[in-house]
């Protein structure tokens, strides 16, 4: 399975310490199966941070998926509460970053959109499965976290190419 990361630049060699320790799934390395997705990032970050947009195309080996040595959380492609509780958790800048117990989570990608409906639910407003719900008739993207050098065993990088 082809999965994608847009960046600024090629990247050699994964380091598992150079992610954000606040994103939705915790510090780790995200690829997405959405060319498009993968393409608006590539030139986000490039905007943001220079550089040049740049789509970088991973082989997946899906066959982790059935080896029980791999730790793997999937999430269902629409919001949940417990994908909302999760995604809060490792979003809280308030207390110290979770300690993921995963290899590799594959779930939405909790957009702007969804910022809004997660901070009505942080403060109280809306309970988690209220927030989700909110969230039923929105398309989430798609993200796959590789968040061990366990994980990062299973794409092997096929292509980079500039994005136009």
């Amino acid at each position: 399975m082809k999965l994608y990361h847009g960046t600024n630049q090629d990247i050699e060699t994964i380091n598992l310490n150079y992610g954000h320790r606040y994103k939705d799934f915790g510090q780790g390395f995200y690829l997405t199966d959405d060319i498009q997705t993968a393409r608006r990032m590539a030139e986000k970050k490039a905007r943001l941070f220079g550089g040049t947009p740049t789509l970088i195309t991973y082989e997946f080996d899906q066959s982790v998926f059935s080896d029980p040595s791999f730790r793997i959380k999937i999430f269902p492609t629409k919001a949940t509460a417990e994908w909302l509780k999760f995604i809060d958790r490792n979003r809280d800048r308030k207390q110290a970053p979770a300690i993921q117990e995963y290899d590799i989570i594959r779930g939405p990608i909790a957009d702007d959109g969804v910022v809004l409906q997660m901070n009505d639910y942080h403060e109280g407003l809306r309970t988690a499965e209220e927030a989700a719900i909110g969230l039923q008739d929105k398309f989430l993207d798609q993200q796959y976290y590789f968040g061990t050098p366990k994980a990062l065993s299973a794409i092997k990088k096929t292509d980079v190419c500039i994005v136009k």
